[in-house]
């Protein structure tokens, strides 16, 4: 087993997964794979089991359910934690994060507890997204630091990478978020407790394959959810814990 574990959740993404692994077991770091599959109807979860079968560093978490993006995380999260993985990374089943970073994230991570990959780190690195859909994503940063005080040029990003003390942190059972307002609410979390975030530019490049799981109900969630997080650190805009 390595120590790096690199968690992909996947719905219909049969045309990504196969090229995706490769990518992964060609890196010049060795890294596990878990695929966590929310019994995609494409036959993705079959496909995610021939691969384990041929390779002993790729995993499959089957859930009967499609419970969102959030929960499958929160499921390979504790399945990692059940292990002996120190660095646990979120990666997206659809090439939009590159996996070709993955070695620059450990080594920001050697001197973090959480390591946040940025597409507005020192100017914008999108390819192919729609101005909408650029503005939606620049604007919900700037209202997450607005409101929280967090510094961090891309807050709603899922490309990270936390530390095995970081995922311990956390009481992953109380969270329930999904989509952006996961990805804000793990961070607020860590980051309000005093932990060391950093940020390791990178470049997004929206999916060639399949479906985005983008929808009005995650936008609406992450809305409500900065306000909520903001009065858990007792109206702070800053850390509880002085770093």
């Amino acid at each position: 087993m390595n120590k790096t574990l690199v968690v992909v959740p996947t719905y219909n993404e049969r045309e990504n997964l196969r090229p995706l692994a490769q990518r992964l077991l060609n890196l010049p770091v060795p890294v596990d794979l878990l695929v966590v599959d929310d019994n995609s109807p494409d036959g993705t979860g079959q496909i995610a089991d021939e691969l384990a079968a041929k390779h002993p560093n790729i995993h499959v978490l089957h859930r009967t359910v499609k419970d969102g993006l959030g929960r499958a995380y929160i499921a390979g999260f504790q399945w990692a934690l059940a292990r002996d993985y120190e660095f646990v990374f979120e990666l997206d089943g659809d090439f939009s994060h590159n996996p070709d970073d993955i070695p620059a994230f450990l080594k920001a991570a050697e001197n973090a507890d959480l390591v946040l990959g940025s597409r507005y780190s020192n100017g914008i690195r999108v390819v192919n997204w729609p101005m909408k859909r650029l503005m939606l994503s620049r604007g919900a940063g700037y209202y997450v630091r607005g409101i929280t005080g967090m510094p961090f040029t891309d807050p709603t990003g899922g490309y990270k990478c936390f530390r095995r003390r970081a995922l311990q942190a956390l009481d992953l059972d109380a969270v329930h978020s999904n989509g952006y307002s996961f990805q804000i609410e793990l961070t607020h979390k860590l980051w309000r407790q005093g932990m060391k975030v950093v940020e390791v530019p990178i470049i997004f490049t929206d999916r060639e394959f399949g479906q985005s799981k983008m929808s009005g109900n995650i936008v609406r969630e992450a809305l409500w959810m900065v306000w909520r997080l903001w009065f858990q650190n007792g109206l702070r805009r800053r850390p509880r814990v002085p770093r």
